[in-house]
């Protein structure tokens, strides 16, 4: 009998290794497609089957995946989105071509188009903030003017806060607009820049898995113009009104947008007019929300994820009641990371369930304003909010890290 094989589109460098070893557990055989195996690390280091072939071509993808069932059963195909989330929809295609379960490619293209999105979230009478779509600089400054600033501007197709910003006066618009339009910025097509209204309000989203929302949880941003994430936690806390809310809105995104197989996370700002959606996004939140989800309610995402992807039964019921949350690691400034603090003191603080760092020391930090700011992460969960936080702060004071500024011209 064929061993059963779960087919991976390219890698993840936070819930890669996850997926890996919870399809493992599940008794699947991982193996990586990927245009360039050697960009994630641990598919060596944990000695992962991975085949190169170019994702972006679907009759490759078919190919290797026929080639694949000469010697194994291959029993689902998921992916991981990287600077866009085009990869869900070769997802999607190459499961109807090989009669697998799958997210529809064709909802999941209209979601990712983010201009798109709010067309249909709009139509369906969802509350998103004020939008313009531009293509060049003139539109830019136009669509600003006409929804007052500040504005937020972004590429319309695009992940990971890649491109994003908040621009406060037309001198930073014009700043960002250069930046996106000048070759700064990678896009994969035409570009395409969406001018939004800024929505002002405490940050939560939703982390659904079907039709069912299965945690919510409270995000905090440090400084702008940029929205990287400082601190995640779960659950927010929220009123049975407010979570029903959010609850029904999310419902709503689903039906305006024709999802609802697979994973779906959501994000809202909580205006003065209350739930506003930000983003709808077709996949599992990356980062460090899978572990936090286990810790919070003792349901693992990416376990119950990959049982949908194969066919088989999931559970979704939560195990238990905690508050879990992360705080991100994110430079101040740029420069070369001297040390950081590799010993058990922030990990030997009760409660903490993780310390992980990204870089090492001597390695040049150049902010980018997004994702790949964060160089690590602290988690901690305990039975209460206050209490996480505490021991959360406590880890984190106890890290050492230093950064040395560049040089600055004519200094040596």
């Amino acid at each position: 009998m064929a061993r059963r094989a779960l087919i991976l589109l390219e890698g993840h460098r936070s819930i890669g290794l996850l997926y890996v070893k919870a399809a493992r557990g599940l008794g699947l055989h991982p193996i990586t497609l990927s245009a360039d195996p050697a960009r994630y690390d641990y598919l060596a280091a944990e000695s992962i089957e991975a085949i190169r072939v170019d994702t972006d071509d679907l009759d490759a993808l078919i190919d290797a995946c026929s080639r694949l069932r000469e010697t194994y059963d291959i029993a689902g195909i998921t992916g991981f989105t990287g600077d866009d989330e085009s990869i869900y929809v070769t997802v999607g295609k190459l499961c109807q071509k090989l009669d697998l379960p799958g997210p529809d490619p064709t909802s999941i293209v209209r979601c990712c188009d983010k201009f798109v999105q709010r067309q249909r979230l709009a139509e369906a009478g969802v509350s998103i903030p004020a939008y313009r779509l531009a293509t060049d600089a003139a539109d830019v400054k136009s669509a600003a003017a006409e929804i007052g600033l500040p504005v937020i501007v972004k590429p319309a197709v695009g992940s990971g806060s890649s491109g994003v910003r908040l621009c406060r006066n037309f001198d930073e618009l014009a700043e960002h607009t250069t930046s996106l339009l000048g070759g700064k910025h990678t896009w994969r097509s035409m570009p395409r820049i969406l001018v939004e209204e800024f929505a002002r309000g405490p940050f939560y989203w939703t982390n659904m898995m079907g039709n069912e929302v299965i945690a919510i949880g409270a995000g905090e941003f440090g400084r702008p113009p940029h929205f990287v994430f400082r601190e995640v936690t779960y659950p927010a806390t929220l009123s049975d009104e407010a979570h029903e809310r959010l609850a029904d809105v999310s419902l709503c995104c689903l039906r305006a947008l024709g999802l609802g197989w697979g994973p779906t996370n959501i994000e809202f700002r909580w205006t003065k007019r209350g739930p506003v959606v930000i983003e709808v996004n077709p996949r599992l939140v990356g980062g460090v929300d899978p572990q936090l989800v286990q810790l919070a309610y003792g349901v693992d995402l990416i376990t119950e994820h990959i049982k949908l992807v194969v066919g088989d039964i999931w559970d979704l019921r939560r195990r238990h009641s905690h508050t879990a949350a992360a705080r991100y690691l994110v430079p101040d400034r740029d420069g070369t990371l001297d040390c950081i603090d590799h010993d058990s003191r922030a990990a030997g603080v009760s409660g903490v369930a993780e310390v992980k760092f990204y870089v090492r020391p001597k390695t040049p930090i150049v902010r980018k304003g997004d994702y790949r700011d964060r160089i690590g992460h602290v988690i901690a969960s305990s039975p209460n909010l206050c209490q996480t936080r505490a021991i959360l702060q406590c880890a984190v004071d106890s890290i050492d890290l230093s950064i040395t500024p560049f040089p600055t011209a004519g200094e040596e």
